[in-house]
């Protein structure tokens, strides 16, 4: 039986009640939450508060992972290449393994979270990537430096999975989008930043700084997090009230669902871990959206080599001014940013004018429709811009529709896969998250080759191709994604659906 805060007492003295999982044994009382405790019905202050800390903890987390960006303006003066004696392939490798780690730690962070909680994995998260920081900014050798960028990417990977099951704990279908949109950017613009601020560090001061203030900026956040982020997974909040009533009454009959659920530990881990992996391999469409962020963000991680390469060796920009370049990217995400108030009135239209019913979830895929093409054309016009007789601020130009368009996709995929997929919101971020993670590690690898091998134009124009392709996927399963949606075993199906 489901029963409130108010009425504990009364069930103390009233054991006429049905019984729950235990047939044929005393009854137990379902614990529920009354609608003021509900994590969607928190203060909205609380809520964005909430939001805004897990955004800086994305922005550490991402802005980590290019600092090494600025480092690479030059082919042959690489400061931690020549401390530690090695090549710039190796140091490359500063980038490529640290998001390797991104890319893996969301298939365990994402599910750990659905069976202890966002809050438990948020602080633990950055607790290490704080504590794995230090041998990164004092590492004695490169094996040592590579092994930790690895590590501290693995550990601090929460923020670009959990994060977005967070963000659907406490915020209903019809309020999701803009919440969805501010921590969208966090992960997207930062990047932009790890070169932006490097480029300065490392131009007036040893490269190690860049890291030492990396470890600052953690210590702050998890102290952030540790004020500010409640936990805000139902389930988790359920065992929890259920484990201070029987606490507080000594009568050991209140439980919450989850700790009925007939799985140990141990089980409930391994079936979260495994959803990921089955939602790539049965559900077309969200493997289709996460192979198109993953490719987009390749290109954006690959921008860590080749901007370096048109404004460096094409421009002779030095080291601080190669990190300027970056910031056509930012103004483009920061213009996307301000649209999400016509996005959002869109949604509002189309609400009204179903009487109020919610729209299907690939009213979210409008955007994505804008930005496959602003990412291609942003791309085409930057990959025939990159010639030495044309004017730096061209190319840079062009890299402002590309990030208005890289906005819009991540935005639009974003809210889509965790309306459509709420059931397993977590999980599908987590699967998303390992797909376009792995992609960013790869790319940077091969963009000197390429780069070298096809020029700026060809290499450049080659990416604008592939980007090309994948457009037409929001337009697609905005016309089809409520028939694969009924389908699936994951996914939510429209209301209209289950009446």
């Amino acid at each position: 039986m489901s029963v409130d805060e108010e009425s504990w007492p009364s069930h103390q003295s009233t054991p006429n009640l049905p019984s729950t999982p235990y047939e044929g044994k005393e009854p137990s009382y379902e614990v529920t939450l009354p609608p003021h405790e509900h994590p969607q019905n928190l203060p909205l202050l609380t809520r964005w508060v909430a939001v805004v800390t897990i955004c800086i903890g994305a922005i550490c987390t991402a802005c980590a992972s290019s600092a090494v960006g600025a480092l690479l303006a030059s082919f042959t003066e690489i400061p931690a290449a020549l401390e530690f004696g090695v090549g710039r392939e190796v140091t490359i490798l500063a980038i490529s393994l640290y998001v390797m780690g991104l890319g893996l730690g969301p298939l365990i962070a994402g599910p750990l979270s659905d069976v202890v909680g966002r809050r438990a994995v948020y602080l633990s998260s950055f607790a290490l990537f704080f504590c794995f920081s230090w041998p990164v900014a004092f590492a004695p050798d490169i094996a040592v430096f590579l092994i930790f960028r690895f590590v501290t990417g693995f550990v601090a990977s929460a923020f670009l999975s959990v994060a977005g099951g967070s963000v659907s704990d406490m915020f209903a279908d019809h309020e999701v989008a803009t919440p969805m949109a501010v921590y969208t950017m966090s992960p997207f613009l930062s990047p932009e930043l790890g070169p932006l601020y490097s480029g300065f560090v490392n131009q007036h001061l040893n490269w190690r700084w860049t890291y030492h203030i990396l470890t600052i900026f953690s210590f702050l956040t998890l102290i952030a997090i540790y004020l500010f982020v409640p936990e805000s997974y139902l389930p988790v909040v359920l065992k929890r009230k259920a484990r201070r009533l029987r606490k507080e009454t000594g009568d050991d009959r209140y439980f919450a669902p989850a700790e009925h659920s007939g799985k140990s530990f141990g089980q409930m881990l391994l079936k979260s871990c495994t959803t990921p992996f089955l939602l790539l391999l049965r559900e077309p469409m969200a493997l289709l959206i996460d192979t198109w962020n993953s490719l987009i963000l390749g290109i954006l991680y690959l921008a860590f080599q080749a901007f370096p390469i048109i404004f460096g060796n094409v421009h002779g920009f030095d080291t601080q001014f190669v990190g300027l370049t970056f910031v056509g990217i930012m103004i483009g995400m920061l213009f996307g940013l301000t649209t999400v108030p016509l996005w959002n009135a869109n949604y509002r239209r189309r609400k009204l004018a179903l009487n109020g019913q919610a729209p299907p979830p690939e009213i979210h895929l409008l955007a994505g429709q804008v930005g496959g093409i602003l990412v291609a054309g942003g791309l085409f016009w930057l990959a025939f811009t990159t010639y030495r007789s044309v004017h730096w601020i061209v190319p840079v130009i062009a890299s402002v529709p590309f990030g208005t368009g890289v906005y819009f996709v991540f935005s639009s995929s974003f809210t889509y896969l965790v309306v459509a997929y709420r059931p397993v919101a977590a999980s599908a971020m987590a699967g998303n998250s390992a797909m376009r993670s792995s992609f960013a590690a790869g790319f940077p690898l091969f963009a000197g080759a390429m780069y070298n091998r096809l020029g700026t134009v060809g290499a450049t124009a080659l990416l604008a191709g592939l980007t090309a392709v994948m457009a037409p996927l929001p337009f697609i399963f905005y016309r089809y994604g409520a028939r694969l949606r009924a389908k699936s075993k994951f996914a939510t199906p429209d209301p209209a659906a289950e009446s």
